[in-house]
């Protein structure tokens, strides 16, 4: 990876309590390069406006923008048509959407939802509170001792009577990077249709939606170098027309009566009330930075960050690793916890030195009791870390260890 490409993250020249600030917490949202946070503060210097509405100029430039985005949207992750591609929040607004309208047009007493013990609570959540409303049952794959999953226990957990299946494509805290191609063949040959939760995917792998034959795709712009606030549920086009909106007013009406009204056609029918404008034009131009890299490269590089970091901190005495040992079948993600400290702790003597990581469940309590453990630390690369910020992290492990030894 380019050495350069940190100059881009205006962030990371900072110090934090005396250190240069080397940023470990991109699982939980990214940092922007210059382009799009230019892109942002051009669009609110030049083209601020509402769109659709108007016939004005800055209307219509605000228009062309959000169209634009949703254009490069549906090329990034090979969608068919920009109908497929649904602006929302973010991930867990998308999902609880197809919760929502799919799954209560289309789940029935008695019939399945399948998830996995790795879910992230918004990949959970949604599908519980349908199975409660619905009187389904929300069924679990198991997992393998390392945290990965088999086919066949996939084929062991759907049957005829499962109506979704929803699986993330990369694991927040694993960093495990699930079979879904393969899980949705599954999951059609038995008429169930499969949600792939593409948070932690999307910005670090190349996406090809018709390739992997899911029927729902969910992904968040703020973990890949986008603004906060903007996400994209792709759908089948099909299945989206044949879903109700859950949200009503403004931008997705087409008439409204006394009585009675109709909506507008896809995607805008779910795009209730003024969208995310500014965070479309941001997504933008983070796919555009993105590609100008190579998600290919991207994916390369941290897939050797995962192996290097891995390699490094297994050295140190009493620090379990969790999730695959192969580096090749996880993303730049190592979660960890050091013996008889609490990754709070670990954290909070890193943050002294600059460093910045994630502790606690990860929005992730059921993995963390699979996993036997009540919190966890986890690291989390992207492409603007390199092996120094390793070696920093690694010096920062064995000082927190050397400090907690003397304090116990």
């Amino acid at each position: 990876m380019n050495p350069e490409i940190k100059s881009y993250f205006p962030i990371l020249n900072q110090e934090i309590n005396g250190h240069p600030l080397v940023y470990l917490d991109s699982a939980a949202t990214s940092q922007k390069p210059m382009p799009v946070i230019e892109a942002l503060k051009e669009y609110y210097e030049s083209d601020n406006s509402n769109v659709h509405r108007g016939v004005h100029t800055l209307g219509n430039r605000a228009t062309e923008k959000y169209e634009g985005a949703r254009e490069k949207v549906q090329q990034f992750i090979n969608a068919n048509s920009t109908q497929e591609i649904v602006f929302l929040r973010g991930t867990t607004t998308a999902i609880n959407l197809v919760a929502q309208s799919y799954g209560r047009a289309n789940v029935e007493e008695g019939d399945e939802i399948v998830i996995t013990y790795m879910e992230h609570h918004s990949n959970i959540i949604p599908w519980q509170q349908l199975a409660k409303e619905r009187g389904a049952v929300l069924k679990y794959i198991e997992l393998e001792e390392d945290g990965t999953i088999s086919l066949e226990n996939v084929r062991a957990a759907i049957t005829d009577r499962t109506k979704i299946v929803s699986m993330v494509y990369v694991s927040n805290v694993l960093g495990t990077m699930n079979p879904v191609k393969e899980v949705a063949k599954i999951a059609h040959e038995h008429g169930a249709v499969m949600m792939v939760d593409g948070a932690q995917a999307a910005p670090h792998l190349k996406i090809d939606v018709q390739d992997l034959d899911c029927d729902f795709f969910a992904f968040s712009g703020h973990k890949m170098v986008g603004p906060t606030g903007i996400g994209v549920l792709y759908g089948k086009k099909y299945l989206l027309e044949a879903m109700e909106p859950v949200e009503f007013g403004g931008e997705m009406i087409d008439f409204v009566g006394l009585y009675d009204s109709t909506w507008k056609e896809l995607p805008w029918k779910f795009e209730g009330g003024t969208p995310i404008i500014a965070g479309a034009v941001g997504l933008a131009a983070a796919i555009d930075f993105l590609q100008e890299i190579g998600l290919d490269e991207i994916e390369k590089h941290e897939h050797h960050m995962a192996a290097i970091a891995m390699d490094k901190m297994s050295a140190i005495e009493g620090l379990e690793i969790y999730g695959p040992k192969d580096p090749a079948k996880r993303a730049g993600i190592v979660t960890f916890n050091l013996k008889e400290v609490h990754p709070h702790d670990v954290a909070t003597v890193l943050d002294m030195s600059g460093i910045a990581v994630r502790a606690g469940h990860h929005c992730a309590q059921p993995l963390m009791k699979w996993l036997d453990v009540t919190a966890t630390a986890r690291a989390s690369f992207y492409l603007y870390n390199d092996e120094s910020d390793i070696d920093r992290l690694v010096e920062g492990l064995r000082s927190a260890k050397e400090y907690f030894s003397d304090v116990f």
